[in-house]
């Protein structure tokens, strides 16, 4: 099959706005990435991944495509537009796909609006509702690219972003475009906060994934966009799998029959053995039965050697954008990394006896060469799972 590449990449999140920052921070032995405040719960202080500085309006967008979260979008896209904009040039508008992972699009603009409207009976000056469509994000991106090809976004919850790359491949592969601009992109609000406090799943306390003591999600935000294309590239996006076990609304199958399904559909996309890869980017939300679920299925598909890790503590989860933020992550662990340095597990080392015992990676642990694959795992309500296995190019 024709190989599929991740040619350029740029990212923003709670670890930092661009790559390189988010890198230095992702390496280092020193904890950086959720902090606590109650911006967007008065009163009642949660640990957050809010970006370390916000991002330029887009005071030339159209209103309605004026979003915070087509802003974290655009704060993304510089870091590769060069390369977006060489690619257009080469294959023209109409051969250069875009395809968004999203959940929240204008959810916050349309807070503001409601409360202006409770207060004074009237809807802010040039509001548009449209501004919440889940669509918004890839139709500001497409316009602001000015590429025609095909362009939309998937809302699959936590498993978006990383679907989007997914998606992309198979325009590749069907010869429908010659490149893509992909990811994934999530903006905090009060709604996605409040919904997952209803669901009681939010942790006021810095999350804590794999330990007997885990309570809880911390919801971040940031987005990370991929230009994908069949030339060679700096990480190829070797194998991927798909799934939707719909096993409940939003409890993952405790048996972990679809994350194995997934991890397993990868690997023999890319005619790769489990024992090939090198490290584990895994789900990781630090709830209780995701936790459980996800340790076995890696237990049973990889075994418990295989370094692994989640970096939801550094990021928060990041929802819509979590699998293409992870996806980045995947990057900076393949590319320009000879002693194989390896995104730390950050825990209070509280094992649980009920799980298997992984090996959780420590901070500063390096595997003493460069690393070859990586596999990404994201899993979203409703059992839409998703692992991606990305190579050093």
């Amino acid at each position: 099959m024709t190989p599929v590449y991740l040619q350029s990449m740029g990212v923003v999140s709670a670890l930092g706005l661009g790559a390189a920052a988010m890198r230095d921070n992702l390496f280092s032995t020193r904890f950086n990435g959720v902090v606590e405040t109650d911006r967007y719960t008065p009163g009642r202080p949660l640990h957050l991944g809010i970006l370390p500085a916000d991002v330029p309006p887009l005071s030339n967008a159209p209103a309605r495509q004026r979003s915070r979260n087509n802003a974290v979008l655009a704060s993304a896209l510089a870091e590769l537009r060069p390369q977006v904009d060489a690619a257009i040039s080469r294959f023209g508008p109409q051969r250069v796909g875009v395809i968004l992972g999203v959940s929240t699009s204008g959810v916050e603009e349309g807070e503001c609006a409601s409360r202006l409207w409770q207060r004074e009976g009237r809807w802010p000056e040039g509001f548009d509702y449209s501004l919440q469509e889940m669509g918004n994000a890839a139709e500001w991106l497409s316009r602001e690219l000015g590429v025609c090809g095909p362009s939309h976004v998937i809302s699959t919850a936590c498993s978006s972003g990383a679907k989007a790359l997914a998606s992309g491949a198979r325009l590749l592969r069907a010869g429908l475009v010659d490149a893509v601009v992909a990811g994934g992109v999530d903006a905090l609000c009060e709604f996605t906060i409040a919904g997952f406090s209803a669901l009681d799943s939010v942790s006021a306390d810095r999350c804590n994934p794999m330990s007997s003591n885990r309570a809880g999600i911390n919801i971040g935000e940031g987005a990370a966009l991929f230009l994908m294309g069949r030339d060679p590239g700096p990480v190829r996006l070797a194998g991927w799998g798909e799934g939707s076990d719909a096993h409940h609304m939003s409890a993952p199958d405790p048996s972990g029959r679809g994350a194995v399904h997934v991890m397993e559909q990868a690997l023999a996309r890319a005619g790769e053995q489990a024992h090939a890869v090198d490290y584990v980017n895994m789900h990781g939300t630090a709830t209780p039965l995701n936790d459980a679920m996800e340790s076995a299925a890696v237990a049973q598909v990889l075994g418990t050697t295989v370094a692994s890790s989640s970096t939801k503590p550094l990021t928060g989860h990041a929802l819509a954008a979590a699998g293409a933020i992870e996806a980045a992550i995947g990057w900076m662990t393949l590319v320009d990394n000879p002693t194989g340095r390896l995104p730390p597990h950050w825990w209070d080392g509280m094992h649980d006896g009920a799980l298997p015992s992984l090996h959780l990676v420590a901070p500063g642990e390096a595997l003493g060469r460069a690393p070859r694959l990586v596999l990404s795992n994201s899993f979203a309500f409703g059992g839409s799972n998703v692992a991606l296995l990305l190579g050093a190019g």
